[in-house]
């Protein structure tokens, strides 16, 4: 099992995807936090994700995600 964290000027992301949270020691917490991509459970519709491995934001903020048993890369554009 994987976790990823992820810190920006921008935002804040922790993804944990095991039985135990991983969570990165110098995770700083925001009260009102904001879902930006995910949040609709395992599976394969377009809004979903299956066991997600990697994960890249660019200069852009756009998130590219390794679907991995959906055997595709899904991009999230900043704002869409």
């Amino acid at each position: 099992m994987r976790s990823i964290f992820i810190h920006t000027p921008k935002f804040s992301l922790v993804s944990v995807s095991s039985l135990s949270a991983d969570i990165h020691p110098d995770a700083r917490w925001q009260q009102n936090g904001l879902t930006v991509a995910g949040g609709n459970g395992y599976g394969n519709g377009i809004n979903q994700l299956s066991n997600p491995y990697g994960l890249h934001v660019d200069d852009d903020q756009t998130i590219y995600v390794a679907d991995w048993l959906n055997h595709r890369i899904v991009e999230w554009k900043w704002g869409a």
